[in-house]
């Protein structure tokens, strides 16, 4: 079965399960990313379980009560109480074991058994995206699919004020009334990224073959490049452990969507598509929900966990902080900082590989960051290190 899968991988990975991690803690240098994701799908699972376990308490009490309102009789209330409570009980015990989890020190990311879009709003913040079609020359384009009609893609919104602006918005600092809600926005000039695309795995592929299996690989296509692992597909599986990585360099706004595909190999004729997926990478990196590369929930220079952003905790706060007219960030003695008029605080020192203990205000930054939603008037939540499904 998968589970029996994951556990070998564990063990051969080291660390991230098994029996051996409840007794004693995880050998650091055993621990990898592979760990840290086993670890977090666990999460990712209970939490299922338990909002599965509360939404059919709810429906049973929902049953219940319409029982109780035909029938009117005391009797079924007290029966009915009795097996509520017992839920109550467990579900109350269910949601420690994460908490055991804490106690290894593995740390977590999330997992999201969905876009990353489903959970921001599709990241149009500011942006909206209306896509051009091309106009239809006879009956012969009835049957084109809209996909086939795009002939590009409109990003913009449009917004109606009252004029004259209250006056809390005219006397805000660094706000020009002519802007409206577009304030500070990113210009149109061209920028070239790098684009990094970690493809995990796959689950429940459909089946391609006459057997009952696929043998997936994965294509990845974004502006002029076009990436086929075809060498590289994983035989007679439909739930194929990837676990690879792509860089691909890319220019913004022109080459802004990718397609993830995964396909079936055939050896005779033409590969069959299985799925894909589309993602605006462009959305992503103007959302001020900061969708380039994840917050993780601590800050390491070493190990398992290292810090995976080109940019350190404090030099994101910063630039936040600067984009938003936000005062701050202040650091101050005693392991505080000030940002706004909220005060946050946290461990100031790090270890090295070697042990050595030093200085560092990236603990405190990340604090603020991992909390950025409740900065006023500038906040919001900001996307966690994660895998998106």
């Amino acid at each position: 079965t998968e589970e029996e899968k994951e556990k070998k991988k564990k063990k051969k990975k080291g660390g991230g399960g098994g029996e051996e991690v409840e007794e004693e803690e995880p050998d650091e240098s055993m621990l990898d990313w592979w760990s840290k994701y086993f670890a977090s799908i666990e999460t990712m699972k209970e939490q299922l379980r338990q909002q599965e376990a509360a939404a059919a308490e709810a429906e049973e009490k929902e049953e219940m009560e319409i029982a109780e309102g035909s029938k009117g009789q005391a009797k079924n209330k007290e029966k009915s109480k009795a097996p509520k409570d017992d839920k109550k009980k467990k579900q109350q015990s269910a949601p420690e074991l994460p908490e055991k989890k804490n106690k290894q020190k593995i740390d977590e990311l999330k997992v999201f058994n969905k876009e990353l879009e489903t959970e921001f709003d599709n990241f149009e913040d500011w942006l909206h995206t209306f896509n051009l079609l091309r106009g239809k020359i006879g009956d012969n384009d009835d049957n084109a699919t809209e996909e086939e009609r795009i002939v590009g893609r409109f990003k913009g919104s449009m917004c109606v004020y009252k004029v004259p602006l209250p006056d809390d918005i005219t006397k805000e600092a660094g706000y020009d009334p002519n802007f409206g809600m577009f304030q500070g926005i990113p210009s149109n000039d061209p920028i070239n990224v790098l684009v990094r695309v970690y493809i995990v795995r796959a689950t429940d592929l459909h089946p391609a073959d006459i057997n009952g299996k696929a043998d997936p690989y994965i294509a990845i296509k974004l502006g002029k490049t076009d990436i086929k692992d075809k060498e590289n597909y994983i035989s007679k599986q439909l739930n194929p452990v990837f676990g690879k990585s792509f860089d691909i360099e890319a220019t913004f706004p022109m080459e802004s969507m990718l397609t993830v595909s995964v396909y079936d190999w055939d050896l005779v004729g033409t590969d069959d598509l299985i799925g894909e997926t589309k993602i605006d990478l462009e959305n992503r990196y103007y959302s001020k929900h900061r969708a380039t590369c994840g917050v993780s929930q601590t800050y390491s220079i070493h190990g398992y966990n290292t810090w995976r952003d080109p940019m350190k905790p404090s030099q994101i706060l910063s630039k936040l902080c600067k984009e938003g007219k936000v005062d701050g960030p202040h650091f101050g003695p005693g392991g505080r900082v000030k940002v706004a008029n909220r005060v946050f605080t946290g461990p100031t020192e790090i270890e090295d590989e070697n042990g050595q203990k030093k200085q560092t205000d990236e603990h405190l930054a990340l604090t603020v960051l991992r909390h950025w939603e409740d900065i006023p008037r500038a906040g919001c939540k900001l996307v966690p290190e994660h895998v998106e499904t």
